[in-house]
């Protein structure tokens, strides 16, 4: 099932599917691509940023940014 990175619940990992556009470059510096292999690992509340963990770094993200950014959730 594919969701926006910002929709995930805590905890959930998936796989990177696609990224719009113009955040392509900008992510890619944090070492968010296609097909990689993510994990929420804290939410804040009240719009607050979404934290990842990528290839064992920790990264924050605004929500508006995470809103662009759908992830294929194992199950």
């Amino acid at each position: 099932m594919e969701k926006k990175l910002s929709e995930m619940k805590y905890g959930e990992k998936g796989i990177v599917k696609s990224i719009n556009g113009k955040l392509r470059d900008q992510v890619a510096g944090m070492g968010i691509r296609v097909n990689k292999k993510i994990k929420i690992t804290s939410k804040q509340p009240i719009n607050g940023p979404v934290v990842v963990t990528i290839d064992e770094s920790s990264i924050s993200l605004g929500r508006g940014v995470a809103g662009n950014i759908v992830v294929e959730v194992e199950k």
